[in-house]
């Protein structure tokens, strides 16, 4: 009997297997599953296990009752009990179960475990429960298609730039049409004071691709560090074509960056590959994430000079390690302590991040200390206190703070910090 528009039918087939990948096979073998779970919701008894057969070519619909052959080792009769605590047999159920001896009057060779199956009545009421059956299962078949096809596209793509627009914001989060999909860009995967139009263009990192119970979800970032390391393959062929390597990058989004790197080629200045001519490229860069500054320096196997070149732009004279503690005290001159430190010790902060090494910043007023040992300083001969990651609140006052204390110790007497120091009399060389 046919109770479906073959026509509609077939053709809804043939769309879903050209448009959307889905075989026909797997549509037909679904719907049948369909409709043996509507005949035994409307006509069948509890515990029965419903089979259903469908040919789209004809609509024809046939549904048998299925009983696996059991014997005494798989399930207990009614009145047995359980024989121990290990005994996990389920109990014997006719509508389910068909002992071994009753299973073989019907086929000879019927073995344990096997499935007999018995012809039902059709009924003549089912074609609207099977019709709507039909619809269930078509569109199911294209949720799950394009779910599948959505992280087959995307989910190999994590770790690269996306481009999309603008669709919505909603508490705080930003969605972003990506054509096929749309991504998520959460608020704490944003640039702090980034501001966003809808239908704006938009280049984000695809982070990774959810699957979960209400669909997949794409997320995307903007404050990742590979974001950065990406945006500049996009610029630097040599970081494209692995001449020049990315070492380290640490962020503070929207405001400063530091991105180490080293080359493969004794002929290439990997800082020099980043930064470009006249520093186009990571000017570019720079543009892209709001005017986030970026400091490229070039990455060493030498603890010393790495933290010497994370330090950057401030010129360091002098550097010990003290490796049981991890900690570098570094050296340098007084009108260069505060360009160390940082705004709000960001500078210091970021080059400790980079290093994994935690970093002093000593200042030797002017002048610089001779080593007691290659690549150290004397430290016994400083006199004033280390600035370092965890005490620097502001660059600018703790600069103020320490040139007050200098005059103070030089003169013996109180100082008035709210004078401006002196600059100290040079001496005429003699000749």
């Amino acid at each position: 009997m046919a109770l479906f528009d073959l026509k509609s039918l077939n053709s809804a087939l043939d769309e879903l297997q050209a448009e959307r990948g889905i075989s026909r096979e797997s549509v037909v073998e679904a719907l049948a599953t369909a409709l043996a779970a509507a005949y035994r919701r409307e006509y069948g008894k509890r515990g029965q296990i419903i089979r259903a057969s469908f040919n789209p070519a004809t609509g024809d619909m046939e549904f048998r009752q299925a009983k696996i052959v059991v014997d005494g080792s798989l399930v207990r009769m009614e009145g047995e009990e359980p024989t121990s605590d290990e005994d996990h047999r389920s109990r014997f159920n006719p509508e389910q179960h068909i002992l071994l001896e009753d299973a073989r009057r019907i086929k000879k060779d019927a073995q344990l475990d096997e499935e007999i199956s018995f012809p039902l009545e059709s009924r003549e009421d089912f074609g609207r429960i099977a019709a709507q059956a039909a619809k269930q299962v078509i569109m199911q078949k294209v949720r799950e298609a394009e779910r599948a096809s959505i992280i087959s596209e995307y989910g190999q793509r994590e770790g690269d730039i996306v481009t999309g627009h603008v669709q919505r914001f909603e508490r705080g989060n930003l969605y972003v049409d990506l054509g096929r999909a749309t991504a998520i860009l959460p608020y704490d995967e944003q640039i702090p004071g980034e501001r966003y139009r809808q239908g704006e263009r938009i280049r984000a990192l695809l982070l990774r691709v959810d699957e979960g119970i209400r669909g997949t979800f794409i997320r995307l970032s903007r404050s990742h560090p590979r974001f950065l390391s990406k945006l500049f393959e996009a610029e630097v062929p040599e970081l494209a074509n692995a001449v020049v390597e990315v070492k380290g990058i640490v962020r503070e989004p929207g405001s400063r960056a530091k991105i180490a790197v080293k080359s493969n080629d004794e002929h290439v200045d990997p800082v020099g590959a980043l930064v470009g001519q006249r520093g186009v490229r990571v000017a570019v860069v720079t543009s892209e994430l709001g005017g986030e500054k970026i400091d490229v320096v070039e990455w060493s196997e030498e603890a010393g000079e790495y933290v010497k070149e994370a330090l950057k732009p401030a010129q360091v004279l002098g550097i010990e390690l003290f490796e049981d503690e991890n900690r570098a005290v570094v050296q340098v001159a007084e009108d260069q302590q505060s360009l160390a430190i940082g705004r709000g010790g960001q500078n210091v902060r970021l080059a400790a991040r980079l290093t994994g090494w935690k970093i002093d910043i000593r200042s030797t007023g002017g002048q610089q200390i001779a080593g007691t040992e290659e690549g150290g300083v004397d430290v016994e001969q400083k006199k004033k206190p280390a600035r370092t990651t965890d005490d620097v609140q502001s660059g600018g006052e703790e600069v103020e703070e320490a040139s007050a204390e200098a005059a103070e110790e030089k003169s013996g007497g109180e100082v008035d910090a709210t004078e401006p120091a002196k600059e100290p009399e040079k001496e005429t060389p003699k000749e």
